[in-house]
């Protein structure tokens, strides 16, 4: 989860996201090291909607209503095959990508109050960072690096509701894609 504040993290605000633990093994020594939310506690995953709702407004009937629209959603395969980079950002590109793109729409179409990264990006690209905010050659002994241990397949299943005390991540909540 990429969000640009470097590791300032706000109490009370969350974030959906679909962990992927397939590729620890692969990226966990270069997100410890240069991405602030893997020490933040934030696992290896694709961001689905960040920033979410703030935690005080997830009451049972939020918490019923993701459940309705994430499950209405089939589990899915997807295959990270290469590095690919934004201006501060080295990460591993899914394909498909379309399935998060899917649960993006459906959520933003549910709370359009909560637009991913809050508005700042014209197209949301799913994403999985490994690298964030460092000197170029970090990200090139990463890509490097990363390259000799990739295709890394995952199997997505669910989407969690991860919430930041001010200065970790905890996960709140797992919802299952059903389909």
């Amino acid at each position: 989860m990429s969000d640009g504040t470097s590791g300032a993290y706000r109490a009370g605000e969350t974030a959906l996201l679909a962990t992927v633990k397939e590729a620890e093994p692969v990226v966990e020594h270069w997100r410890r090291r240069y991405d602030s939310s893997a020490s933040a506690g934030i696992p290896a995953h694709v961001t689905v909607l960040f920033p979410f709702l703030d935690f005080d407004r997830i009451g049972a009937a939020v918490v019923d209503d993701l459940r309705t629209v994430i499950g209405e959603h089939s589990p899915f395969t997807v295959r990270f095959d290469r590095c690919r980079r934004f201006p501060d950002v080295l990460y591993l590109a899914p394909t498909p990508d379309r399935p998060f793109r899917a649960l993006t729409e459906a959520l933003v179409a549910r709370w359009p109050e909560a637009p991913p990264y809050g508005g700042q990006f014209a197209e949301v690209i799913p994403h999985l960072t490994v690298v964030h905010g460092q000197l170029p050659h970090v990200y090139d002994d990463a890509e490097t690096a990363l390259a000799a241990e990739l295709p890394v397949t995952a199997d997505i299943s669910s989407v969690s509701l991860f919430v930041s005390d001010g200065t970790r991540w905890h996960q709140h909540a797992e919802f299952p894609l059903l389909g």
